[in-house]
């Protein structure tokens, strides 16, 4: 373009532009992320909120869906997906991790035990109470993404220890409980052990109001239908560019050393345990502990 239709056409730049951002802001990507909700911490890492967990949406059976997911970055750049054990197929990072468990040395093991091996992660629809980060969320109807610490929190109140405690089905809008979200920083990781339950409420004493935040919540079983994931050919493929694998699964450009990280001293195990332990993808313990994986989350579509 010329100076001279530059000049001509300058009145016109900021339409088109605003027309640009305005399909931007509204593409699936932009709002997925709109759909989740995400408390906020301050500099110390801590951080507070009040959500209430809603019943299964309309049409659907349970309040939550469980999905696996590998993140892990190798010399081909950062691998992030969702692994299809969540739909009960078969998955090449865990027949990898497999692999190397059962053959590999002790850095592969603890590659696997560190970095490739499957995170487990639970999604709801919340109501926001109170999110004094941003109270703008506050009476809206969210997904919100969370871990097993909470999920055991939300099993200990359906499924009380002692007899003298009662049952609470916290997914109920009357008969429920708030749930106050507490983040604390310990050792550098993002602990929830301070969260609780209030005592059990209704969420509104209006039912017109519980109706209408009842229909505003979003499909769950769409999060885990076999639409939504890539095919084992595209994780395979992907997975043996991230970590430079030829076809036959070993590295070609990369050794073993160079795919590991070392454990922090509080999660290390001794070599006699580790030789003795068998590899076990049901019986893992999720822990995200890579804090750029929630900024790689982002660009795990652009791939």
């Amino acid at each position: 373009m010329s100076f001279a239709t530059l000049k001509k056409n300058s009145q016109g730049q900021l339409e088109k532009l605003t027309a640009e951002l305005s399909k931007l802001n509204s593409s699936p990507q932009n709002r997925e992320q709109d759909d989740y909700w995400k408390p906020e911490v301050d500099k110390s890492g801590n951080g507070m909120a009040i959500i209430r967990f809603l019943p299964a949406p309309e049409g659907e059976d349970v309040p939550f869906v469980r999905i696996w997911d590998h993140g892990f970055q190798g010399p081909g750049g950062w691998f992030i997906e969702k692994s299809l054990t969540t739909i009960g197929q078969k998955c090449p990072v865990s027949e990898y991790n497999s692999m190397l468990w059962n053959q590999g040395t002790e850095a592969d093991k603890t590659f696997v035990r560190t970095k490739s091996k499957r995170r487990l992660s639970y999604i709801s629809n919340i109501y926001v109470v109170k999110d004094p980060s941003n109270p703008e969320n506050e009476g809206k109807v969210f997904l919100y993404k969370y871990g097993k610490r909470i999920f055991d929190k939300l099993n200990d109140l359906m499924n009380p220890e002692f007899d003298d405690e009662t049952p609470v089905n916290p997914f109920d809008l009357w008969e429920g409980a708030n749930f106050r979200l507490k983040i604390r920083n310990v050792e550098g990781y993002r602990n929830y052990d301070k969260s609780e339950f209030d005592s059990p409420s209704a969420l509104s004493d209006d039912d017109e109001e519980l109706e209408t935040i009842y229909n505003k919540e979003k499909s769950l079983a769409e999060l885990v239908s076999p639409n939504n994931f890539k095919s084992y050919d595209e994780l395979k493929s992907k997975l043996y560019r991230v970590l430079a694998l030829d076809g036959g699964g070993t590295a070609n450009t990369v050794t073993a050393d160079e795919l590991t990280v070392e454990e922090p001293a509080s999660t290390q195990r001794s070599e006699t345990a580790t030789a003795a332990a068998s590899w076990d993808e049901d019986t893992e313990e999720t822990k995200s502990k890579d804090p750029n994986l929630s900024f790689f989350a982002n660009l795990a579509d652009d791939d």
